[in-house]
């Protein structure tokens, strides 16, 4: 058995559902969490009724969680700072952060994107904002909120360019029910969990478009090939792509309506309103950003990356979603390993 881990004090900064539920495990795993949220009506509520009522409602905290809505009294006592907001707010809340952040506290984060205006990966934001001798930290896998939530088995990844950070983060997020494996590719684990968005948009698409299990295996083994292209040339490792913060996660959000981003992408291609699918998911949807941010970044690299065009020119330059998929089969015959 593994030794006992000591409590160590956490701050989870973002209170959405995902930062809820990584709150809800780490405090079951025994450590104090103190959660913090951008709205302080926000923390006061959850604070009130022990329980997040905009995100993950049915869930109780444990005593050991706590809200709040001043990010220095969140952070005032952590030893662990934990940055969990979606990518549009990721430099903004490091900026904000930067002033009250010890020498002595370990920061991570579970944000997955690229900074639209840029395209940079998060662990570059990091540098920019932080210096250059922050160690990028970074939590991804195939893990949806609510399951999470509910103490469901599962498995994540903990990249770091820091063995000893990686494993401090991993030892409190790992149980006898989640495992926390260890990586050090922090750029193909941001990768992964930014592309696999993107993707899952255009497997909603496809099934929006009433196409069946045949296409949406073939989109996933396809993008699949076009986020290791990328991630390559990059500087990823291809072992992180067949792992949990690549091929994993892909399958995961590819393929269940628990997914944001497929939903949307189910919604787009039924021809629906795509402000009235946001207003009705209530929450972030990485991938509409993320689709943007990549094709640029593709662009800017010269690297193919046909299914994640067509998901940029559907969302962006209004192309009718049949017409983006009458534009894919019409490539032309090519080696499957091209």
């Amino acid at each position: 058995m593994n030794a006992p881990v000591t409590p160590q004090r956490v701050a989870v900064l973002g209170a959405g559902a995902w930062g809820t539920a990584l709150a809800l495990h780490i405090s079951r795993n025994g450590h104090p969490v103190c959660l913090w949220a951008h709205h302080a009506e926000h923390a006061e509520a959850m604070n009130a009724e022990r329980h997040n009522p905009r995100f993950l409602p049915e869930i109780r905290f444990p005593d050991k969680l706590t809200a709040s809505g001043d990010l220095a009294e969140a952070m005032a006592e952590a030893d662990i700072v934990l940055v969990v907001v979606p990518s549009h707010a990721f430099r903004a809340t490091l900026a904000a952060i930067r002033p009250l952040l010890k020498p002595t506290q370990w920061l991570a984060w579970a944000t997955k994107g690229l900074e639209l205006e840029t395209q940079k990966l998060l662990h570059q934001v990091a540098a920019e904002e932080l210096g250059e001798t922050v160690v990028p930290t970074v939590v991804s896998g195939p893990t949806f909120a609510r399951e999470v939530a509910r103490g469901l088995p599962g498995a994540i990844t903990v990249a770091s360019t820091s063995a000893d950070h990686a494993e401090r983060i991993a030892e409190i997020l790992h149980n006898e029910h989640f495992r926390a494996y260890t990586a050090s590719d922090v750029i193909g684990v941001e990768l992964g969990g930014a592309l696999k968005n993107v993707l899952a948009i255009a497997a909603g698409i496809a099934d929006g478009l009433g196409f069946g299990a045949n296409t949406r295996a073939a989109l996933i083994t396809r993008g699949l090939h076009e986020l290791m292209r990328l991630g390559l040339a990059l500087g990823g490792r291809a072992e992180t792509f067949m792992g949990l913060a690549g091929l994993g996660d892909l399958i995961l959000t590819c393929t269940d309506n628990q997914s944001r981003n497929r939903r949307f992408g189910i919604g787009v291609g039924q021809g629906r309103d795509r402000d009235e699918v946001l207003a009705e998911i209530g929450e972030v949807v990485e991938g509409l950003k993320s689709a943007r941010a990549a094709h640029a970044l593709a662009v800017s690299h010269g690297i193919d990356m046909p299914i994640a065009e067509q998901v940029y020119r559907v969302l962006y330059e209004n192309e009718d979603p049949h017409d983006a998929v009458r534009d894919l089969l019409d490539r032309e015959v090519k080696p499957e390993s091209v």
